[in-house]
């Protein structure tokens, strides 16, 4: 993972997706983790600049072989 990272933190699933991809879009990145609430603060996703990633795994950790 490069030096940039993105957050986005909300109190749901869906919000966190919808933020997420919201901040993909405007912001030419990629997300690097799917939302998850195993830290306990709410629900977070992860994205980084496009040229420095790929595409999370299945279970939304970390890049794919891909």
């Amino acid at each position: 993972m490069g030096d940039v990272v993105y957050m986005v933190r909300t109190k749901s699933k869906a919000s966190c997706q919808a933020e997420l991809d919201l901040l993909c879009e405007r912001m030419g990145a990629r997300p690097s983790t799917l939302p998850t609430d195993a830290a306990g603060t709410g629900w977070v996703a992860r994205a980084v600049p496009a040229r420095t990633t790929k595409a999370p795994t299945a279970d939304g950790r970390g890049p794919s072989a891909g």
